[in-house]
């Protein structure tokens, strides 16, 4: 996914220019003193030639094909995949709610992309190779609502529309895995200002320096991130911790229990997400080719270590293996394996399944208790903690010893200093900015549904509706 687009002039939003410039003043000096760059690190260009745009390619036709049941894949994996199993996570009479809101958030963010989402993701203007400016953290608006795309475009070896959509529904899963921290009592018109808002500030910015190209700061460190450890996984996860601790636990939690109303719907969209994945990793190659191959194998292994990881601490612990625990282990492996998956083989999908199985099990149970803040799907324990976990062990199963893609000049200790600095700035800009989003949006109209409204079902008090008619 680290590809370059051609470099064009445009504008800037001057928000989005505040926003950025704010890691560029708080991080960059902590980056320099902290020596995130070690002694004997590669080192970037020197050559401070504008990004230029890359030569013509000519479409390939089995790319494009696997990039468009990619694209189709990933979309499934938010409608229905997460909706289903967010939906089987709530309580009844919060049902409706859930799925409410991933259909909506697809909708919402889908014009967002097209109007300047993408165009400030993946505009190389003013981007130079190894020079750290503002373009390296944001892009321009030249390509917003696709001005000058047709379906001629290409990019790389396939049409660049068909990259916009592939794009787009990366941005439409972030904010809609944020939703499970806060279910069951956050105000609609709350959730939909946040998480438009979240995008452009957090989501934009972060997924800019990391995959837009050459000039890039993430780019340029040479951050391992295939398909969106960092891009999507930490920044959900940061901002989901934010998210339920500013709006504050459901109504009786923790001594009401809360249990699922329905794990089946929850294993259906396991089962979805899981096969979704496939499109969201190995599409990532952005061809039907080796490296697909073997990211999709990659996946498969790291999801079903850490199911079977998940249910023996279970069979352990409990005497029994939960279905709930089942389907949870396995999309922590998923999360987990997802910065890595285009980098290492299938020993090193094994490893990080393993890991993730034990460090968010722990992380989705005795950490949340310790603490005590109610992030009702674990959306910190599942995709925060295991996108972490995933995006660090990356520079250690990406050596050729493990099966990985790198040579064997590669050093594990010079990327997982680059893996942990990346991850590290991320987490606290988007604690940061999440807070910041997410006050303004309470002070202007308020997060949280009145207690009465909470007690009754956000269904009926939000939407008028039950999931369930069981009179007829």
């Amino acid at each position: 996914m680290n590809l370059e687009l051609p470099s064009v002039g445009a504008r800037q939003f001057p928000f989005v220019r505040l926003i950025v410039m704010a890691i560029l003043i708080l991080f960059l000096p902590t980056m320099m003193q902290t020596g995130l760059a070690a002694e004997g690190d590669p080192e970037p260009s020197q050559v401070s030639a504008p990004v230029e745009a890359p030569a013509a390619s000519t479409l390939d036709t089995g790319d494009t094909a696997w990039i468009l049941v990619a694209t189709a894949l990933v979309l499934f994996m938010n409608i229905p995949g997460l909706a289903l199993f967010y939906g089987g996570l709530v309580r009844t009479k919060n049902v409706l709610s859930v799925l409410m809101q991933c259909l909506a958030l697809t909708a919402l963010i889908t014009i967002i992309w097209l109007g300047f989402g993408y165009s400030l993701a993946f505009d190389t203007t003013g981007m130079v190779e190894g020079t750290v400016n503002l373009n390296s953290f944001i892009g321009g608006t030249s390509k917003a609502f696709l001005a000058g795309i047709t379906g001629d475009t290409m990019r790389e070896t396939i049409p660049e529309p068909l990259f916009f959509a592939f794009q787009m529904t990366f941005a439409i899963i972030t904010p809609a895995l944020i939703v499970g921290a806060f279910a069951e009592r956050m105000k609609f018109s709350a959730m939909l200002w946040f998480s438009g808002v979240w995008l452009i500030v957090v989501y934009l910015p972060i997924c800019h320096m990391t995959w837009c190209g050459k000039g890039g700061l993430f780019y340029d460190w040479g951050v391992f991130d295939f398909a969106g450890g960092i891009v999507v996984h930490i920044t959900a996860g940061a901002a989901a911790l934010v998210a339920c601790i500013v709006i504050g636990p459901r109504t009786g939690f923790p001594k009401s229990i809360m249990a699922p109303h329905s794990v089946t719907l929850t294993v259906v969209g396991t089962a979805m997400l899981w096969v979704g994945w496939f499109g969201f990793n190995a599409g990532s190659a952005l061809g039907a080719n080796g490296s697909a191959a073997m990211t999709l194998v990659a996946t498969h292994v790291s999801a079903a270590a850490a199911t079977l990881t998940w249910m023996g601490i279970e069979w352990v612990k409990n005497g029994k293996p939960s279905v709930l625990g089942a389907a949870t282990g396995a999309i922590a492996g998923l999360a987990a394996v997802t910065p890595a998956s285009g980098f290492i083989g299938p020993i090193g999908g094994l490893g990080i399944g393993i890991a993730s199985g034990f460090i968010c099990f722990w992380a989705a149970t005795s950490l949340k208790n310790k603490f005590g803040y109610d992030d009702s799907l674990d959306v910190v324990g599942v995709h925060g903690v295991g996108g972490l976990v995933g995006t660090l062990l990356a520079a250690v199963f990406a050596a050729e010893m493990f099966g990985g893609t790198q040579d064997s000049d590669y050093s594990i200790v010079s990327q997982f200093k680059v893996q942990a600095g990346a991850a590290l700035i991320t987490t606290i800009y988007t604690l940061i900015a999440t807070y910041v989003v997410i006050k303004i949006v309470d002070a202007t109209i308020g997060l949280r549904v009145t207690e009465q409204e909470e007690l009754s079902g956000l269904d009926l008090a939000l939407h008028n509706e039950v999931g369930y008619n069981m009179n007829e």
